[in-house]
């Protein structure tokens, strides 16, 4: 029986190249497309190192084929996640390794009139060397797809709490949507490393796009708030609606320490910024025409 799969291992590994070219010419044009940045007998090679470790898994140790499979798949994984290629297209790909092996030597299976038994381990010793790499790919797109959720939630969350600069020194924060206590970990972590960064001596914090303001959110503005103040950065809430005030006054929220104005203009207007006279735009516009 050794001999026998010897005899089979040692056919794969002498026409591993042509193998891989067979490989090649049943693969999708969609997954030949993509991998258009590799030279082919650069892909031809990689192709056919895999057809020459399944042939040695027939007569090697399984452990030290093993080990070589594993490097295959985790280099190979990669550069089918680099180049863009689906996972079903990736898994789909060694199913045709095992096309090609068993398409090529069927004929002269039969002529040496191989037992069945023979057969099934030949199938033995291949598979489970085609099943780790299954579970490698699997492993190496599931990590990709984390990492790649990981960094859009990271920009998602940067824009979801963005400090806009007015001049030197003041800057505004505009917050729409729920605060919840991540979020407010998030603002209060933006604020203070925004306020030293930029030096800060004033920050709006406008809610104006705030739905709900309960006792939670409530609490959280204030911590924001005393720890602006640590760092020597005043504050200010603008945007309480009318109905966000008659909540807080229902809930007995105190925002008496916090200085508060109806809208974002009159608290820019609370600290120096107002609106030109139209008059005054007109004519400032004019004379830059005019020159």
């Amino acid at each position: 029986m050794r001999d026998e799969l010897l005899y089979i291992g040692k056919k794969i590994i002498d026409n591993k190249q042509e193998l891989a070219i067979q490989f090649s010419d049943l693969m999708h044009s969609e997954y030949k497309r993509k991998l258009v940045y590799h030279e082919e007998s650069e892909v031809l090679k990689w192709r056919a190192e895999l057809i020459e470790y399944l042939g040695e898994s027939l007569f090697e140790e399984r452990s030290v084929v093993l080990k070589k499979i594993v490097q295959w798949g985790t280099d190979i994984g990669k550069v089918a996640v680099e180049n863009g290629l689906s996972l079903s297209q990736t898994l789909k790909s060694l199913a045709l390794f095992r096309t090609v092996i068993w398409g090529v030597f069927t004929e002269e299976l039969q002529q040496k009139q191989f037992a069945p038994i023979t057969m099934l381990d030949v199938s033995k010793k291949i598979d489970p060397m085609l099943d780790e790499l299954n579970h490698i790919f699997v492993e190496i797109y599931e990590e990709h797809n984390t990492d790649t959720i990981k960094r859009a939630y990271a920009a998602l969350e940067e824009l979801s709490v963005p400090i806009v600069p007015l001049s030197e020194g003041i800057a505004v924060m505009p917050i729409v949507g729920q605060i919840d206590t991540h979020r407010s970990q998030l603002i209060m972590e933006t604020a203070l490393e925004k306020s030293a960064q930029l030096q800060l001596s004033y920050l709006i914090f406008d809610i104006s796009g705030v739905l709900i303001v309960d006792t939670m959110v409530a609490d959280n503005i204030f911590q924001i708030v005393k720890a602006l103040q640590l760092i020597g950065t005043k504050t200010m809430i603008t945007g309480i609606r009318p109905e966000i005030a008659q909540t807080v006054v229902d809930l007995g929220v105190d925002f008496g320490t916090i200085k508060t104005r109806a809208t974002l203009e009159k608290g820019l207007e609370e600290i120096g910024f107002s609106k030109l006279p139209e008059n005054s735009q007109r004519k400032k516009t004019n004379g830059v025409i005019n020159k």
